[in-house]
């Protein structure tokens, strides 16, 4: 099912840190069943800022046996969404809410397992969802997370995570690496890279005991991560990588045209059984076109990131300018991220109702 758009309610709003906050949103009655997730994915939130539509995504950091839908929202400076959040939002206010979405989940266990995290800044927000929800479903598995931060005061969900450890000795390991902040254990001391990893898999953790490994945080912090835990011996079918990147504006971007596109083109966009031609101009992606043309689409992050604005790609070559989430059997099966697709012939056909 396409995911939709519903309004929602701020039931309350949280303190986490002095740069992050978190909103508990309520669920009415008969949209529970719309909005049933699966812990490690996310929502995207659009709110009318200054008189324009602004949309973001945030990952869900409570679990499916809570009472209500909660995400943290960390402040960017100059960010337009988190200083509308902390600085306007209120509770009892309403936010539209699309309905859950992401493939950073874990497979079904088949039995006891280790799961290991390596995250970064706001990176905890859906391992936090994982993590707890297997404490209480999988009471025979374990869970290493290591956690990078500047400093202790910016380490989101201490207080949960040590409530945690405190009650799962045996099952939950919380190690922090800080990188302005001098710890007792050196090699917990810089920042979580690649050769940080390496080290930690090498004196703390060896790669062949994590059964899944989850890796999550904005883009420059992880970098070079997964590749580390594929060398050391963990299967790449093991590693879930979710990764944060800055937010892009529903503006359409000004690129360069590849030198094979056709000066104009047309898309034939076919979504939730409506057919729609969309003019597109030299280099304009799909989802920019759309949003010109004031045709509704699935979107989200704008950035290849995420898969909301997957489609099948019936007619035509398309150029993607990013992809980060579909697999490869996807992109072999004629899927395309729209948010990054510049058509290369005169006319494409996309089909999001296809999965």
């Amino acid at each position: 099912m396409s995911p939709r758009f519903h309004d929602l309610t701020v039931a309350a709003i949280e303190a986490e840190t002095a740069d992050a906050r978190v909103l508990h949103l309520a669920v009415p009655a008969a949209l529970r069943a719309a909005y049933r997730f699966q812990p490690g994915q996310y929502l995207t939130l659009e709110a009318v800022i200054e008189g324009a539509p602004v949309r973001r995504s945030y990952s869900i950091c409570s679990t499916p046996a809570d009472p209500w839908l909660a995400v943290a929202v960390k402040r960017i400076p100059g960010g337009a969404f988190s200083g509308f959040v902390h600085e306007t939002l209120r509770a009892g206010d309403t936010l539209s809410v699309m309905t859950p979405d992401g493939r950073f989940v874990l497979p079904p266990a088949e039995g006891p397992r280790l799961v290991a995290a390596f995250v970064a800044g706001s990176g905890i927000t859906p391992v936090l969802s994982i993590l707890r929800t297997l404490l209480e479903e999988e009471p025979e598995s374990r869970f290493v997370l290591f956690y990078g931060n500047r400093s202790t005061d910016g380490i989101m969900f201490r207080g949960v995570l040590e409530d945690l450890k405190d009650r799962h000795l045996a099952r939950l390991s919380v190690f922090h690496v800080l990188s302005r902040e001098q710890q007792d254990v050196p090699i917990l001391n810089g920042r979580l890279d690649a050769e940080k990893l390496r080290r930690l898999l090498g004196a703390m953790l060896p790669a062949g005991a994590i059964d899944q490994a989850l890796v999550c945080g904005p883009q420059p912090m992880i970098e070079g991560l997964p590749a580390v835990l594929a060398e050391a011996g963990v299967s790449p079918a093991r590693i879930h990588v979710e990764r944060f990147t800055p937010a892009a504006d529903a503006r359409p971007r000004a690129v360069a045209a590849p030198a094979t596109a056709p000066a104009e083109s047309t898309a034939t966009v076919i979504y939730e059984g409506v057919r729609t031609e969309i003019p597109l101009a030299a280099g304009e992606t799909i989802i920019d076109a759309a949003l010109r043309a004031g045709r509704a689409l699935p979107w989200s992050c704008k950035g290849g990131m995420c898969c909301t604005c997957r489609a099948k790609l019936l007619e035509g070559r398309v150029e993607m300018l990013a992809n980060y989430s579909l697999e490869p059997w996807e992109t072999e099966a004629g899927f395309v991220l729209t948010c990054q697709s510049r058509p290369l012939t005169p006319h494409v056909v996309v089909d999001y109702d296809q999965v």
